[in-house]
């Protein structure tokens, strides 16, 4: 910009009008005037004011709070004749909501803020405005409480906003809204019976996808939802669960599988996973174990001759003891979430394909190794994981390769928790590492926890809710708590002012880190005791969340990583119950459900079956030389479940052999028939702990 040049030219003419003689003169001017504010030669802008001298560079002016109107004559103003908007006193003082960035702004005379003309209570940042004019463009720009353009605009201009001549951004990018004319094709019901996969579409036939007639964002075929026509209707679970709460679903009449078999011999599968099995009934104790037969026989669950093995399969039931245990709501709600991510994630396990990427890895230096890993050339997420462990004698020759995995990922896990990209006690937030920024190392760190959901490794279980919130909800919806702040002197600094009960030492307080304030961009005018509060929670979102946005955003694109991202903000409360949670120990009940018996025909394994659970809960109690941990260790070579399970599933066989056998490469567990319990747990003892302890040595 410059004062002293006119546009005597036609448009196509000079530099957009500006004739190269007129440039020439105006420069030969401004490198004669020094600038008011930096001193400095070059000042081409000058106050229209009358008797005003001063000059300064348009950069210099911008930071002085000068005013330019980028309309008619382009008057600039100096910051002491600026135009300032008049409005009552009684209006000023108090705090609103800008209507562009939703966060607080002051009532106040000030050049960063600014008053809509045409709306009696809003106000805005100028900085907003002036992203919101150069996006909206001439044509879109206006007040976003009243939609006012013409008086809007014309305020907006006095006060020095540019609103470009154009159309607005969005109309000018190409195919903006080509994905409105996509339909949604994609059968979500848990079991597909498509064979051409979920995203298989063919019109006038079963397996055409009928959407949502509520959401529309989700679908399933006809054959596996048994819909006849399109007349039908359907809902999606989440519909559905609105429809029942509000009281206006009328519940249609579904078809049991026993009769909804087509002449093709495929199942017709209803959305919802079937329930499990009912329990056995207090008041039998000893019967244990049904065959399928049985279970059919007595109505205990529908019997589909695709869903039994060709050897019998027999889960257990809990004896009384067990099945009658006071779990908290809080438990029960954990393991019900759990259940339900552990079927989200197998979903995604389906995108790994049988190619395999090999990763060398030093377990006393597992970061470094696992960066280089991830980050070689043939790396691909979608790739089944082999890990070989490099320098390291401690490991046993057993293991399998799924017990190797799942040891990397603990590692792993274990370094990120406790690595300078978290910080915090148990519950851990983002912390802004600018060498870990440059090396993109946030997104690596995002990117292994994804992999390691997906391929059965460990879940983090130390993120904090307002970390988990901010990838699900995003941080300009997140407000953050005092526990947030790690940072101790930080931390203290913020319980102070807040609990600051007089006008007095609240001004004592904040002149005393008066620095910390100016810092964090947290300054504002204390006129009352109350303003305590909006200083407070500036203070908590710059440091818990705009402080770590570069961080955070990077987070988010590796969680991206296999679609977990997109699943997490599907179903938050889900996955807060293995991100924000650490897995709980185990229980003689957990192991009950995990394992599933092999019966074989020429085996009486009933008495040994109470042997095993007898068994349990006598670990459970602590009447046992042995955890549980170290059971499931013995047989899988892992501590823990993982969120996505095992793959095989565990299951126990009975055999005639003298000790246990632990095959980690099946999660089988081969135990012996004895003639008494003591036996039978005297043999437990031993194999297991002498097995685990030669391993450690």
């Amino acid at each position: 910009m410059s004062s002293g040049i006119w546009q005597r030219g036609e448009e196509d003419e000079g530099v957009d009008g500006f004739l190269i003689a007129d440039i020439r003169k105006e420069v030969n001017r401004a490198s004669k005037l020094v600038c008011n504010i930096c001193r400095k030669k070059g000042a081409s802008i000058g106050c229209v004011a009358p008797k005003c001298k001063r000059s300064y560079h348009f950069p210099c002016g911008t930071q002085k709070e000068c005013i330019f109107q980028f309309m008619e004559d382009f008057r600039s103003y100096c910051w002491e004749h600026k135009p300032v908007q008049k409005f009552p006193v009684k209006e000023s003082g108090g705090t609103s909501q800008c209507t562009i960035c939703l966060d607080l702004v002051e009532q106040l005379p000030v050049y960063t803020v600014l008053k809509s003309p045409c709306c009696k209570n809003a106000w805005f940042h100028r900085e907003c405005l002036q992203y919101q004019a150069l996006s909206a463009g001439i044509f879109f720009f206006r007040c976003t409480v009243c939609n006012n353009k013409d008086k809007f605009q014309k305020e907006m201009l006095r006060m020095g906003i540019y609103i470009p001549e154009r159309d607005a951004s969005w109309e000018l990018e190409e195919n903006a809204y080509e994905d409105l004319l996509q339909c949604y094709q994609h059968c979500d019901i848990r079991r597909c019976l498509c064979r051409k996969g979920r995203d298989y579409s063919k019109p006038d036939s079963k397996w055409e996808i009928k959407r949502c007639q509520c959401c529309g964002s989700r679908g399933t075929h006809f054959a596996c939802s048994s819909i006849k026509s399109w007349e039908q209707n359907w809902e999606c679970v989440e519909c559905r669960s609105i429809l029942v709460k509000s009281g206006n679903y009328k519940k249609q009449t579904k078809r049991s599988l026993a009769t909804s078999e087509k002449a093709d011999g495929t199942a017709c599968l209803l959305e919802e996973p079937s329930p499990k099995c009912p329990r056995q009934s207090p008041g039998s104790q000893r019967n244990i174990l049904h065959s399928p037969k049985m279970m059919c026989q007595n109505n205990l669950s529908t019997c589909s001759h695709l869903e039994l093995p060709a050897s019998n399969r027999v889960r257990m039931s809990l004896s009384p003891l067990m099945s009658n245990r006071n779990w908290s709501p809080r438990k029960k709600s954990l393991r019900k979430k759990r259940r339900e991510v552990s079927n989200i994630l197998k979903e995604l396990r389906l995108q790994v394909s049988a190619e395999t990427t090999r990763l060398n890895i030093d377990a006393e230096n597992i970061w470094n190794s696992a960066l280089k890993g991830f980050r070689q050339r043939n790396f691909s997420p979608t790739n089944a994981i082999e890990i070989k462990f490099t320098k390291c004698k401690s490991r046993s020759k057993t293991d399998t390769s799924a017990a190797k995995k799942r040891r990397f990922f603990q590692l792993l896990m274990l370094h990120l928790q406790n690595s300078s990209l978290f910080e915090g006690s148990s519950a851990k937030n983002l912390s802004l590492d600018f060498q870990a920024v440059k090396e993109n190392l946030y997104f690596e760190a995002g990117k292994m926890i994804a992999v390691s959901l997906v391929h059965g490794g460990p879940s983090p279980g130390f993120f904090s809710q307002t970390l988990f919130n901010c990838l699900i909800y995003g941080p300009e919806n997140v407000k953050p708590a005092l526990q947030d702040v790690a940072d101790g002197d930080v931390a203290e600094t913020i319980k102070m002012i807040k609990h600051a009960n007089s006008l007095s030492s609240l001004q004592s307080t904040i002149n005393n880190c008066y620095e910390f304030l100016a810092a964090a961009g947290c300054l504002r005018p204390i006129t009352a005791l109350c303003d305590k509060d909006v200083l407070v929670n500036d203070l908590l979102i710059h440091h818990v969340i705009k402080r770590i946005i570069s961080p955070l955003e990077s987070f988010r694109q590796g969680l991206r990583t296999l679609g977990v991202l997109e699943k997490m903000q599907m179903h938050p409360d889900a996955f807060s119950s293995i991100l924000c949670h650490k897995p709980g120990g185990l229980s003689a009940e957990t192991l009950c459900d995990l394992f599933t018996i092999h019966s074989s025909s020429d085996v009486n394994e009933a008495e040994s079956a109470d042997f095993w659970m007898a068994y349990l809960q006598d670990v459970e109690s602590g009447e046992s030389v042995v955890m549980l941990e170290d059971i499931l260790l013995f047989v899988t070579g892992s501590f823990s479940i993982p969120p996505t399970g095992f793959d095989p599933e565990p299951t126990v066989k009975f055999s005639h052999i003298r000790c246990p056998v632990g095959n980690r490469l099946l999660n089988c567990l081969e135990l012996p028939i004895t003639k008494t319990y003591e036996q039978f747990k005297n043999k437990m003892e031993f194999t297991i702990s002498n097995t685990l302890r030669v391993e450690r040595e």
